[in-house]
C-alpha cells in the first residue's frame, strides 16, 4: 500500500499544471478570438458609426408680440396651456382703437362730401362759362353795332368806350370762368368719386384703424404650448414688448454636436438614432442628418476666441449636425426643447453631400392665423361713401 501511495503522489502536480496550461491556452485562445471578432465587427461595423451625447433636443419658439400698443386686460391662457391656431391670447383695452375708428369713420365721409362737392362745382363751372360766353357774345353784338355809329358821329366816343371795356370784361370774366373749371378739373380728372386721392387716402386710414382695432386681440400663429409667459394684466406694452412664447409639439429636431474630428464621413441624408434622457433606452427615435451647420458654436459665440492674440491652445471644435426625427415617433414620445440626447449616425452610405445644394421651393414655415379679412371693412367703406355722395 505504501509503494503505490509513493507512485500517486508525484504524479497530482503534473495533473494539475497540465489542467493549468491547458486553461491558460484556451483562455488566450479566446482573447484572441473575441478580439478578432472584435476587430472583424469595429471594421465592419463600428467604424462606420459616429456617436455623441452632446446633443440636445431643439424647436421653434414663436415669441408673441403685439402690433399695436395699448394696455393688457385679459390673458387668456398661461404656461403650459395647450392653445390652437387662432386663438386669442392676450386682449387689450380696445377704448382707444375704437375712437380711432369712429374718427377714420368721419374723415371719410367729410372727405367724400367735400370731393362729392368739387365734382358738383365742376358742372357749376361749366355753366358759368356758358354765361359768361353768352355775354360776350351779347358784348362784342353790342360793340358791333356802335362801331358804324361812332364811325358817323350819331354816338359819344364815351358810349363806344364804354362798349369796347364791355368786349374786354366779359373775354376776362369769360377767362376766369374757364380758369376755374380747369383748376377744379385738375383737383377731380374726371375720376369716379371712390378713386378720388382724398377719398382713398381716408379709406386706408379707416383701414388701418379698424386694422388696429381688430389687433387689440393678440392670436396664436400656431398650435402649441405657451410657456415663457412674463405679461401681466394691466401692463402697458408696446409693439417690441415680448409677451410670451409658443412651442410647438412638432417639428422638432434635435442638434447633435460633434467634433469636428467625427465629421469626415457625416453626409446629409444618413440614418440615425436618437435616445433621449427622459424616456431611456427603452424609447429609440428614427431620423435622419438634414444639415450640418456652417460655423462652430465658439464662432458664432457673443465673445468668440481670438486665437492670434499670442497665447494659444488648441481645443477640438464641435459643429451642430441637425438631426430630423420621425413625427409619428415624436408624437407618441413627445419631446421637449433642450433636453439632453445620445445620437448616433450611420455613415456607412457617402451618396449625400456636406452642403445642401438644392435652393428650398416651399417656405420652411408660414401661418395665416394673423392674416385680417378686409372685406368688412371694405364693404364699410363702400357704405359711407354711398350715404355721403347722396346715392
Amino acid at each position: 500500500m505504501s509503494a503505490n501511495a509513493e507512485t500517486q503522489q508525484p504524479q497530482q502536480p503534473a495533473n494539475k499544471k497540465k489542467k493549468r496550461k491547458g486553461a491558460l491556452i484556451f483562455l488566450a485562445v479566446l482573447l484572441v478570438l473575441v478580439g478578432v471578432a472584435y476587430l472583424i465587427y469595429w471594421s465592419l461595423v463600428l467604424r462606420h458609426f459616429e456617436e455623441t451625447d452632446d446633443a440636445y433636443v431643439a424647436g421653434n419658439q414663436v415669441q408673441i408680440m403685439a402690433q399695436v400698443a395699448g394696455s393688457v386686460n385679459k390673458i387668456g391662457f398661461d404656461n403650459t396651456d395647450f392653445v390652437k391656431k387662432g386663438d386669442v391670447l392676450i386682449t387689450l383695452d380696445k377704448t382707444d382703437a375704437e375712437q380711432a375708428f369712429e374718427k377714420a369713420q368721419t374723415a371719410l365721409a367729410t372727405s367724400v362730401r367735400q370731393t362729392h362737392q368739387q365734382m358738383i362745382n365742376s358742372k357749376q363751372y361749366q355753366a358759368t362759362i356758358e354765361l359768361q360766353k353768352t355775354a360776350l357774345a351779347q358784348a362784342e353784338a353790342d360793340l358791333k353795332r356802335r362801331e358804324p355809329l361812332g364811325a358817323s358821329n350819331l354816338i359819344g366816343r364815351e358810349e363806344l368806350q364804354h362798349a369796347r371795356d364791355a368786349v374786354a370784361t366779359a373775354k376776362a370774366q369769360l377767362d376766369v370762368a374757364v380758369q376755374q373749371y380747369n383748376a377744379n378739373q385738375a383737383a377731380i380728372l374726371n375720376t369716379s368719386l371712390e378713386n378720388q386721392p382724398a377719398v382713398k387716402q381716408n379709406a386706408a386710414a379707416l383701414r388701418d384703424a379698424w386694422l388696429a382695432l381688430q389687433r387689440t386681440e393678440i392670436r396664436s400663429p400656431i398650435d402649441g404650448y405657451v410657456s415663457r409667459r412674463s405679461v401681466q394684466v394691466g401692463a402697458q406694452i408696446s409693439t417690441s414688448t415680448p409677451l410670451m412664447a409658443v412651442v410647438p409639439a412638432t417639428g422638432i429636431w434635435v442638434d447633435a454636436n460633434f467634433k469636428e474630428t467625427q465629421l469626415a464621413g457625416v453626409r446629409i441624408g444618413q440614418p440615425a438614432t436618437v435616445v433621449s434622457d427622459i424616456y431611456g433606452d427603452d424609447v429609440v427615435y428614427h431620423g435622419k442628418v438634414v444639415g450640418l451647420d456652417m460655423g462652430t458654436g465658439s464662432a458664432f459665440s457673443l465673445l468668440p476666441a481670438q486665437n492670434a492674440t499670442g497665447n494659444w491652445i488648441k481645443v477640438v471644435q464641435r459643429l451642430p449636425v441637425r438631426i430630423e426625427l420621425d413625427a409619428n415617433e415624436v408624437a407618441e414620445h413627445p419631446l421637449r426643447i433642450g433636453l439632453s440626447t445620445l445620437v448616433k449616425v450611420d455613415t456607412s452610405s457617402k451618396e449625400g453631400s456636406m452642403l445642401a445644394s438644392q435652393v428650398r421651393q416651399t417656405p420652411a414655415y408660414q401661418s395665416d392665423a394673423l392674416a385680417i379679412d378686409l372685406a368688412p371693412v371694405n364693404q364699410l367703406i363702400s357704405e359711407i361713401i354711398r350715404a355721403n355722395a347722396g346715392e
